[in-house]
């Protein structure tokens, strides 16, 4: 059985990360580690999460010194995994027990090296508000107007951050988005399974539910990390937000 690391950022979301540590520890492929890494200058969380990762061996922890963002954290992660597979999970977000068994038998099965699923959308008390459905991604150019892919839903061989010197940038939202693009650019297939195994918390007072900041960073996207003109960069901005609003509804 291959080794799957699991890289969890952790960042003041005490409420919600027993309950996502639990359900890594209940997952049916049980060949994993767990990589939490402690973001947050602030040390008052720190004995809590010990706490929680002391009964199991497969879990690890790592404390950044400071405050560096979800981002850098999982490149911290990833420098220090031992597993050939990669996977993401947010410190609020929740895995189906099957997930990471289904998602390995789905990337043996079509001979992938990365592929993402289908996620249901939950609010702060858990409760289903939508789901996203996983599609393929061939190109960078079929993702560059909507960002369908939804971080802890995503599993990728290790080998693509070490061969091709991929990694996170430092942006406080979108990050993801800059690196799925990049990896699309590199000719890899992203491959959309089409099965819910995640649940994704939206929460009102997250970085991710701040507009002004995903216009901001969705600008850095396409102007300082794809290389795109101004008036080609706000563009493509509209057509995100355009699309996002779409979703909403």
């Amino acid at each position: 059985m291959v080794k799957v690391s699991v890289i969890i950022p952790y960042y003041k979301k005490k409420k919600y990360i027993k309950k996502t540590i639990v359900s890594v520890i209940k997952q049916t492929y049980k060949n994993f580690e767990a990589i939490i890494v402690y973001d947050d200058e602030d040390r008052s969380e720190l004995e809590y999460i010990k706490s929680i990762i002391s009964s199991d061996k497969r879990l690890r922890l790592i404390v950044n010194p400071k405050n560096v963002g979800a981002g850098i954290s999982r490149n911290i992660g990833i420098k220090f995994s031992k597993g050939k597979f990669i996977s993401f999970l947010d410190a609020d977000d929740l895995w189906f027990n099957t997930k990471l068994e289904k998602q390995l038998q789905f990337l043996e099965k079509t001979k992938s090296d990365i592929c993402h699923t289908s996620y249901y959308i939950i609010d702060s008390h858990g409760k289903i508000k939508g789901f996203r459905k996983a599609r393929n991604h061939n190109t960078y150019t079929s993702l560059l107007k909507s960002c369908d892919i939804g971080l802890s839903t995503v599993l990728i061989k290790k080998k693509i951050f070490t061969s091709k010197n991929l990694k996170f940038p430092n942006l406080k939202t979108k990050e993801d988005f800059v690196l799925w693009l990049k990896i699309l650019k590199k000719k890899y297939k992203i491959i959309g399974y089409d099965k819910n195994l995640v649940k994704w918390r939206m929460l009102k007072n997250s970085l991710s539910a701040s507009t002004f900041q995903k216009l901001l960073d969705g600008f850095r996207v396409y102007n300082n990390h794809m290389h795109y003109s101004f008036v080609r960069s706000i563009y493509l901005l509209l057509c995100l937000g355009i699309n996002f609003l779409r979703k909403k509804c």
